[in-house]
């Protein structure tokens, strides 16, 4: 393992029906090739060692027997290898035949996994009938029964056959409580049209209910095609989502490779009040334990793929999830709308992202309530850093809207302040910046109450975990329809809104504030009229904080895992000092900052993490960050 992960393998082998040498010798090669690959679970199909589709043939001793040398071969031959190895086969306790997972390792049988679910005319008998508790195969005496949980002091797992995950209480349900947080499915499903994709959304309920892992192979090409096609199914989960799936229908073997992160699945575990319950079988038959040891590959690298953009989500689903978001919104607001029984919104338009996504909220709540436009006064409030570029935008998307424009300069203002507490007006310091940002809160409060409206706040929720936003300035609002909203999605919705909301001339203002640079302005131009205050250049850039937040917030991950994925998400892109460098500076600010999260007005939970003290992130404004820059330090 490393940083967490484990590098599991479904395999496909190509069989054939009741020549159980052959199909140990794919076995074999397959276990092999996944070794070098640093593979350090790999899980073959149901009954793999004979095929799956012997039929009658299950009855005749002779492959029973030959099932067991095949067994008895591949033990030997991997005696020198750590990786742990599942394969499908028929075993003989006592008098009962049942279709087994076998779980061995360096020449040792760890457990022995009966399929519980059988059909009556079965050539096998249901785990529920199984009398023993114990096996002799192989001249090994190993435990039997779904009831095993192999379990290393970094990871634990099971294993359940084929249609056993259908069943209205899956083995995996109870395993997965008694801490398994891998689980194995070896199947033989044979394909009929929808039936893939049915399987498909169990596998992603079943790891999500269970909080695992979860790796399903199924038969493939050299199964019997007397009356059914097997097409070699692969796929690996992890807690809800597929993570890696194979391509079915090939003539060929399949070794499908990817990492399962067990921290990420032992942090989802800690959140869940399911797994907090003490759980027992029975009060007189406990979950039983085998313990076994897992390699340690130096050479390890991470297979499965990093999103950089961990808060977008994937191109198949976008439109979908950002209708869905702005319907969070707009509700939200609406709620509070409705509940004070006001018709107003104030909200300031700088031009940039943030408030023209709060603007477009403010607009879908006038559709919603049927209430005019107009009545949704657009403030911009030019100061000394404005730009033509974001003065022009705001003001035209306020009129394209069909909002109330309202102008108000700050400047004179300012200057009056400075002069009130004897500040020099060409100081350009954090009291410079914050007067400005104080002052527009202080017109959009006060506008509010003089028309009896609500000011809407706009700061999303990468601001607030930088603390980048002015304490008893832009940090305060009436209700905060981006609280929940990161940077780097709000682009995107920006952009779903431009492409879907209005018309071409709407669609411009709204592109162009999309590739405007990210700046507060509250430092003056330059000569060009350009901002002199890029804000990814002073505290970094937001995909990278946003990716910080992310893995830091939703799993509680140290710092040296974080940089980990990071350098995979970000590689080509970001030097490794680079990442490091923001890194560090997000620790610091996210804790050095907590006090203005601490007081944060009311606003929508819009994703899986939030920054509310009301229940989301409660965290003391003065938690020390050593621990995490000291982790950092390890790099």
């Amino acid at each position: 393992m490393n940083h967490g992960f484990i590098k599991v393998a479904a395999a496909i082998p190509n069989v054939k029906v009741a020549d159980c040498t052959a199909n140990a010798e794919s076995i074999l090669k397959l276990i092999q090739k996944a070794v070098k690959k640093d593979v350090e679970i790999i899980c073959f199909p149901e009954l793999s060692i004979t095929a799956s589709t012997c039929g009658d043939l299950f009855h005749n001793q002779l492959l029973i027997d030959e099932a067991e040398n095949s067994l008895t071969y591949l033990l030997e031959a991997t005696r020198w290898l750590p990786i742990i190895c599942l394969v499908g086969m028929p075993v003989r306790s006592g008098n009962q035949l049942v279709n087994a997972a076998v779980v061995f390792q360096s020449g040792s049988i760890l457990a022995v996994f009966p399929k519980k679910y059988v059909v009556t005319d079965s050539h096998f008998i249901g785990s529920q009938k199984v009398q023993a508790k114990e096996v002799t195969l192989c001249g090994q005496v190993v435990p039997m029964g779904i009831d095993i949980v192999l379990i290393h002091n970094k990871v634990s797992f099971s294993a359940e056959i084929s249609e056993d995950f259908l069943l209205l209480v899956p083995p995996s349900y109870a395993q997965s409580l008694a801490g398994s947080q891998l689980i194995f499915n070896l199947a033989s499903s044979f394909e009929v049209i929808g039936k893939h994709e049915a399987n498909c959304m169990t596998l992603i309920r079943q790891s999500a209910r269970c909080a695992a892992g979860y790796v399903y192979t199924s038969a493939g090409f050299g199964e019997s095609t007397t009356d059914l096609v097997f097409s070699g199914s692969c796929i690996i989960a992890e807690n809800g989502s597929i993570i890696a799936e194979g391509e079915r229908f090939l003539v060929s073997e399949q070794l499908l490779i990817n990492d399962i992160d067990i921290e990420r699945i032992a942090a989802e575990r800690l959140k869940n009040d399911y797994f907090k319950q003490d759980f027992l079988w029975s009060k007189d038959n406990r979950c039983r334990y085998v313990s076994f040891e897992l390699s340690n590959s130096k050479s390890f690298e991470l297979t499965r793929t990093v999103p950089a953009l961990p808060f977008v989500p994937a191109e198949s689903v976008l439109d979908k999830r950002c209708r869905e978001i702005l319907n969070i919104q707009t509700n939200a607001l609406a709620t509070r709308i409705k509940h004070t029984g006001i018709n107003k919104m104030v909200v300031g338009v700088s031009g940039g992202l943030d408030s023209t996504l709060a603007l477009m909220v403010c607009v879908g709540v006038c559709y919603k309530l049927d209430i005019p436009r107009k009545n949704i006064i657009g403030i911009t409030m030019p100061g000394f850093g404005t730009t033509t570029r974001t003065h022009t935008n705001a003001a035209l998307l306020i009129e394209k809207v069909g909002a109330t424009l309202l102008e108000i300069n700050i400047k004179d203002a300012c200057l009056q302040h400075f002069k009130d507490i004897g500040h020099p007006e060409n100081k350009c310091d954090v009291t410079y910046q914050n007067t400005q940002a104080r002052e527009r809160t202080q017109i959009l409060m006060d506008i509010a109450n003089q028309v009896g409206g609500i000011m809407v706040g706009t700061g999303d929720m990468s601001e607030l975990a930088l603390g980048w936003t002015t304490y008893g300035g832009d940090h305060l609002s009436m209700y905060a329809v981006n609280a929940g909203v990161p940077k780097t999605l709000t682009r995107h919705l920006v952009k779903w809104i431009a492409t879907n909301k209005g018309d071409n001339s709407l669609k411009s203002i709204l592109l162009d504030i999309i590739n405007t640079p990210i700046s507060p302005e509250l430092l003056p131009t330059d000569k060009a009229n350009n901002s002199c205050q890029p804000t990814e250049e002073l505290v970094g850039p937001y995909e990278l904080h946003d990716f910080f937040l992310y893995y830091m917030l939703r799993f509680g991950f140290r710092p040296t895992k974080i940089y980990f994925l990071a350098q995979k998400a970000f590689a080509g892109k970001y030097e490794e000092s680079t990442i490091k460098s923001w890194l560090k500076v997000f620790i610091s600010r996210f804790f050095s900052q907590q006090f203005k999260r601490s007081c944060l007005p009311d606003g929508p939970r819009i994703g899986s993490i939030g920054l509310s003290p009301r229940g989301e992130w409660n965290m003391p404004s003065d938690a020390s960050a050593e621990l995490w820059l000291k982790d950092l330090e390890n790099l």
